[in-house]
Order: structure tokens, then sequence, then C-alpha cells
């Protein structure tokens, strides 16, 4: 038997007609191609002198940082700050929502297909010539059924849809990386404030123990001035240091309570349900790598958050110059219609229809031109916020790199400051014991003491709380390379 060789139909050449064509065109994408913006970046931090450079993997996750300053109280806080912290579980939401607008971008590189089941009653009153009136006077009618499948599909010639996936899937991912930086930074604000309250523990305490020692310089008046060698003014005096300390430390519990309030809320709980014990404070820093400034593009979420947002900007334009450009949508009805629901699925019933939709606009007033504008303004802005970003984030390490080095210099100046204040004290109580000096030359020394002991207090609660913004500037954790040998060059703690 000879082969027979099938001639296709006009139908079926118009639709393979149409196959090709969309194929052909569909690798069309309207828009300019994604490039990271350009950034200065230093070769190194102008402040890292003395440092030493870490060895970051930015592809891996961040890790409990804050376990580096080996307090278990803040350890527990840490964790809580990731589990009920609203302002994190807000954005948790917000990157949920982003995924599914993903989702629903996606959706429309397939085609849509509706079912619909009608069932039509029509009619009017009967004529007198060749109709019949019913009984009642009424109306005629028919009932008409209708059960169809309805299809289309717009055919993305110019890359629309393809864009607009891209921009959904680069603001999902500045979502995740928004998400990112609020932990981070609820995490830092915590550590931040956990210190400054133990710093503030420590300087309840330190009025507290200066009290006691008043109480003995006023009883240790008073019996001078019941032999004669002290006058009432020194006891004035004396009486007058001690409840001016006294008012100093109820006046430092309000600071204490505002921290304490400021943490409540940072790990989810109502003020009134949390406190944190008094404990010590820590006397100890943590060696902090700081990696090179190009690192930090990498590593901080905030800035990765922001060139997402320029991509997806980009994009964006794609999706305005694509609306000069014709759609081609692909419809397709198929069904059956009978006026006798008995008669409804067979084939005297069925009708179908297929055939292409090429839309073109001819006339908009300038609004698709305004709206390529607008996008194109919108990209711009965005790249001039990532490079905000970005040099706000060289600003953020240089400012605690400078921090931490200048207070580590001035904590050595302070408490050889605390130490002659101390010993100005002995010697002056001595003289006072021997009537030499008057009591005033006490207080003068004991008040000069106080306040370096307070300011070598404040100094080292803002070390420890600049160690955590430092980390929390460097973008969270880091794995660091093989400890060397000589680790003179890390600032001493």
């Amino acid at each position: 038997m000879g082969s027979s060789v099938t001639t296709p139909t006009p139908r079926r050449r118009c639709a393979h007609w149409i196959a090709w064509t969309a194929a052909a065109l569909y690798g069309c994408t309207a828009g300019p191609d994604y490039v990271r913006p350009p950034v200065a970046t230093p070769a190194a931090y102008k402040e890292t002198q003395g440092w030493k450079q870490a060895a970051p993997r930015d592809d891996k996750p961040r890790g409990s940082w804050w376990e580096v300053f080996n307090d278990p109280e803040l350890n527990t806080l840490e964790t809580q700050v990731s589990i009920s912290n609203q302002t994190i579980k807000a954005s948790e939401a917000q990157v949920r929502e982003a995924r599914a607008l993903t989702d629903q971008a996606r959706a429309a590189f397939f085609p849509i297909v509706t079912g619909n089941a009608a069932l039509t009653r029509s009619g009017g009153r009967a004529s007198t010539s060749g109709g019949s009136v019913n009984s009642t006077g009424g109306f005629g009618g028919a009932n008409s059924y209708n059960a169809s499948l309805d299809a289309s599909w717009e055919i993305d010639l110019w890359g629309k849809i393809r864009r607009t996936v891209e921009a959904s899937e680069e603001n999902a991912q500045a979502s995740a990386a928004e998400l990112g930086a609020a932990t981070l930074s609820a995490q830092g604000t915590l550590a931040e404030d956990y210190f400054m309250l133990r710093a503030q523990d420590a300087q309840i305490r330190l009025l507290n123990d200066t009290a006691t020692e008043y109480e003995k310089a006023l009883k240790l008046t008073r019996n001078q001035y019941a032999v004669g060698v002290a006058g009432q003014s020194d006891v004035a005096l004396a009486e007058t240091q001690l409840k001016s300390t006294q008012a100093q430390a109820i006046d430092a519990t309000v600071l204490r309570a505002q921290l304490e309030h400021a943490i409540a809320v940072l790990v989810g709980k109502p003020p009134a349900e949390f406190s944190i014990a008094v404990e010590p404070v820590a006397t100890t820093f943590p060696n902090i790598p700081v990696a090179l400034p190009s690192d930090l593009l990498e590593r901080r979420p905030d800035i990765g958050a922001a060139e997402r947002q320029a991509a997806a900007a980009n994009a964006q334009i794609g999706v305005a110059e694509a609306a000069f450009f014709p759609s081609l949508t692909l419809s397709a009805t198929g069904g059956f219609q009978s006026t006798l629901l008995s008669k409804l699925f067979t084939a005297p019933s069925r009708y179908w229809s297929l055939g292409p939709d090429l839309v073109e606009t001819i006339f908009d007033a300038g609004l698709r031109r305004a709206q390529t504008d607008q996008a194109i303004a919108t990209y711009d802005q965005s790249v001039a916020t990532y490079r905000q970003t970005v040099l706000a984030a060289f600003q953020d390490v240089e400012d605690n790199l400078a921090g931490l080095r200048i207070l580590e210099n001035e904590a050595v100046v302070q408490d050889e400051a605390v130490k002659a204040a101390r010993q100005s004290v002995t010697i002056t109580l001595n003289q006072y014991r021997a009537g030499t000096v008057n009591y005033l030359s006490v207080v003068v020394v004991q008040a000069t003491l106080l306040t370096n002991q307070r300011a070598a207090l404040t100094i080292l609660g803002q070390r420890l709380s600049d160690s955590a913004a430092l980390i929390k500037a460097l973008g969270g954790s880091w794995t660091a390379a093989p400890a060397a040998a000589d680790n003179t060059a890390q600032p001493k703690g």
C-alpha cells in the first residue's frame, strides 16, 4: 500500500502559524536587562588599623553572634527576640505576601480556563393572531440550557509577563532581605540596651556603695563635732553629700527601668510582665574581626534589600515599555446549548469557537510614555537609595570602629583618673582626722572620685554597647579565619 499524505486544513494551518509566530517572538523581552549599579568602595576602612581582618562567608547563616559575649542572660533574651518580636513577625508576613504575589505573577504564563453552567428563561405575552394565551392570561416562555468551558491565554510576545514575574521575584528577595535586616536590627538593639542596662546596674551599685561610705563619714563628722574638733557646718556638709548621693541612686533607677521596658518590648512581652535581675556588668570584650568594605555589600541585609529593589524597579521599566507593542490573546470556547435539558449533551447541541485576538493601542494621549518615564524615574530613585544605603553602612562601621578605638584610649586614662582620685580621698581623709583640713576638702575630693568612677562605668557600658553595634554594622556574625599566633593587632578589651 502506498503512503498517503494528509494536507492540513486551513484551520490547522492557522493554528500552526500562530504557534510558530509565538515561538519566534517569545524571546523578545522589552526593557533593559538589569546590571547591579556600581558603587564607590574603598579598599579598606579608615579605622581598621590595628584590627584583625575577617574571612566572612556570606552564603551561610549569621548564627548566634551575640554568644561571643558569653552572657547567658543575653543569650536567652536574644533567642526570645527571634521568636516573639512583633516587628520581625510583621516582616516575616511581608515575605510571605511577596512570595504569594510572585506566584500570582507566574500564573499569567498559563491559560485561564473557566466553566459555565446557565439556565435562561425568556419569552413575552402571546400574540392574538398565532399564539395562545395561557389560562391565566400571562406570559409564555422557553428555557435555554448552556454548559461550556472558556479558555484564554495571553501570549507573552514582548516579555511583559516575564518582566512582571522578574519584578515580583526581586521584590520577594528584597522582602527576605528586609526580614534579615529587621531581625539583625532587633538583635543588635537588644544587645546594646542590655549592656547599657548592666552598666546602669553598676552605676546604681556604685552610688549605693558610695552612700554607705558617706554614712560612715557622716558618723565620723558627728563624732568630731561632739568632741569639738569639727564644726556644725561640717556635719551639714556630710549630711548634704549623703542625701545627694542617695537621690542620685534613686534617679539612676529611672533609666534602668526604661531600658528594661525597652527590652521587654523587643522580646515581645508587656513591660509589666517582664523583669531582669541585677547582675554584674561584663568587663571583657570579644575579638571582632573586620572584613573588607567590599564584603559589606554582601553581608548587610539592608544593602541587599536596597539592591534587590533596584532590580525590581529595572524590571518594571520593561513592563512599561511592553505596553507600546500589541498584545496577542488566544481564546477558545466550547460547550453545549439546548432548549431541552434532556438533549443538552448531544451532538446537535454542541458548539465551539477558536481564534486569536490582536490588540494595539492607537492613541492614549501620552499615557504609556508617562508610565515609562515614571518607571525610569523610580529606577533612578532606587539606585540612589541603594548607593546611599551603602554609604550609610560604611559610615556605620567607621563610626563604631572609631568609637571603640577612642573609648579604649579614654578608658585607660579614666582608670588612671579614678586611681588618682581614690588616693586623694585617702590622703584628705587622713588630714581631716588629723585636723589639718576642714570637711569641705573631704567633700570635694569624694565628689571628684564619684564623678570619675561614674564616668569609668559609663565608658565601660558604651564600649560594650558599641561592640554589639559594630557586629550589627558588619552584618551580623562571621566565620573567622584560623587564629593567628600574634594577637596584638586586636584592640584590647
